[in-house]
This record gives C-alpha cells, sequence and structure tokens, in this order.
C-alpha cells in the first residue's frame, strides 16, 4: 500500500510507487516511435506522485500527456497507459489533490483516446491480446471503491469503463446450434435480447464472434451471468476463455497468436 509518510497527501508514502515506476522498462514497451516518448514516463509519474501544488501536478501531467502515457494532439493512447493505470489509482487514492485530478483525467483520456495499428493490444493476466481499452477498463474497475468517492470525475471514469465489458467463461453447455455460457460478467454488456458482436479470446487464439446475447444479467451485485452464444462450439468455450466487445478492436478477423 502507498501511505503512512508525509508527501502529497495526509499520511501519503510515496516510496512504494517510486520504486514501482523505477522498476518498470517503459523503453522495452511498444509505441510510435515518433509520438511515444518513454523518458517522459517514469519522470513524470514520479513528478505527479511527489506533487505538492497545482503547479507540479499540472508540469507532471503535461508530461505524461504529451508522450508519455497518452498524446493529446492526435488522441493516442499508448500501451503504457495500461502498466501505468495501478500508479496513477494510487496517486488518485493517496495523492496532493492536484495530482489526484490531473491522474484522473490521464486515466479518462487514455481510456477513449484511440490506438496505434501497431500497438493496439497488451497482454494481461487473463488473456494474450487485450485491447488496451479493455485493459485500461480492468484496471479502473479494480479500484472502483475509492473512484466512486472521487467524485463526478470518478464516477464518469468508472461509467466508462462498464462499457469495456469482460466475460470470464467458467462453463458452457450445448444450446441449439451454439452454446450458453455461464460465469463472471465485469461492466455492462447490453441486456434485452440485444445482440453484440465480440472476441473470444483463448490461449493463442483470437475468435470473432458475431452474436452475443446477455440471456441471464448479473444480480444483487453478484457478477455471476449467462451468455448465449450462436454458432460457437463448446471447445471454444473450454476455460480459460474470455470474452470482449468487438467495437473496441474493429475489423479483426480470427488471429493466431
Amino acid at each position: 500500500m502507498f501511505f503512512d509518510r508525509a508527501g502529497g497527501g495526509p499520511g501519503w508514502d510515496d516510496a512504494p510507487v517510486l520504486n514501482a515506476i523505477d522498476a518498470v522498462d517503459w523503453g522495452a514497451l511498444p509505441g510510435p516511435a515518433l509520438r511515444y516518448e518513454p523518458d517522459r514516463v517514469a519522470v513524470g509519474l514520479r513528478a505527479l506522485a511527489t506533487a505538492t501544488g497545482l503547479v507540479q501536478a499540472a508540469d507532471a501531467g503535461s508530461l505524461l500527456a504529451g508522450g508519455g502515457l497518452v498524446h493529446d494532439h492526435s488522441g493516442e493512447v499508448f500501451p503504457a497507459a495500461v502498466t501505468a493505470a495501478p500508479l496513477l489509482l494510487a496517486i488518485i487514492r493517496h495523492g496532493h489533490p492536484a495530482a489526484r485530478a490531473t491522474a484522473l483525467g490521464l486515466l479518462g483520456d487514455a481510456l477513449v483516446f484511440a490506438t496505434h495499428d501497431a500497438s493496439t493490444r497488451v497482454a494481461t493476466s487473463c488473456a494474450e491480446a487485450v485491447p488496451i481499452c479493455c485493459a485500461l477498463a480492468d484496471r479502473v474497475r479494480g479500484g472502483a471503491g475509492f473512484l466512486a468517492a472521487s467524485g463526478p470525475e470518478g464516477g464518469r471514469l468508472l461509467a466508462d469503463a462498464d462499457g469495456h465489458w469482460r466475460f470470464d467463461v467458467e462453463e458452457a453447455v450445448a444450446e441449439g446450434d451454439g452454446a450458453l455460457a455461464f460465469g463472471a460478467l465485469a461492466g455492462r454488456l447490453p441486456g434485452g435480447g440485444t445482440s453484440v458482436a465480440a472476441e473470444l479470446h483463448r490461449p493463442g487464439a483470437v475468435i470473432p464472434l458475431e452474436q452475443v446475447v446477455l440471456h441471464y444479467p448479473p444480480e444483487g451485485g453478484n457478477p455471476d451471468a449467462c451468455l448465449r452464444l450462436p454458432g460457437v462450439r463448446l471447445d471454444e468455450l473450454a476455460p480459460p476463455a474470455v470474452l470482449f466487445p468487438a467495437r473496441c478492436a474493429p475489423g479483426v478477423a480470427a488471429v493466431v497468436l
């Protein structure tokens, strides 16, 4: 935890987050050479974590928004934003108020900005090639408790993240020409029989699905849900299988990783 020493906010201990920043080889992360500037990332994050006023937070934000985590002039987000997300969340939770506002803005931009053709996906603990926006949304949902208490900006960030839903398959049964998948839903998948396109992620492959329907939605804060998947084979749904919205990576055909 990042607390217990004087710094940005009451009781803020910046040492663990500074160590975490320095532990990452930001230059090894992919990104377009003309816009991604990895040297800005560590400097900007360190400055933001230790900021004690508006000017310091603004200067740090300019570094991170001008080629560090995002490129605000072109509206582009880089894979480094996913790696930095837990650090930004720590700053939102414990940092100086100006640093918190800057970190919230950076995460909000990263979630809605576009991606570069060669840097659109990242590996996560649940899948090998997750769209950057969906990976960011997973990180954001991890801070739901304190983000909900961070005012309107925190609420908007959570609402934006919910649009990048994720479904972890735990079991599947045959139904007609397809299958029913039972598992855990994070985020918001349209209900009422609405059909959406999705990506099915399995080890070594990403499979496009034309129709995914929320058959039984989660209830009472429990993530358990059921999806109806026409035309999908049971073997394709064997865990570990994860679904993400196809709109986050339009035009992607089946991929062998």
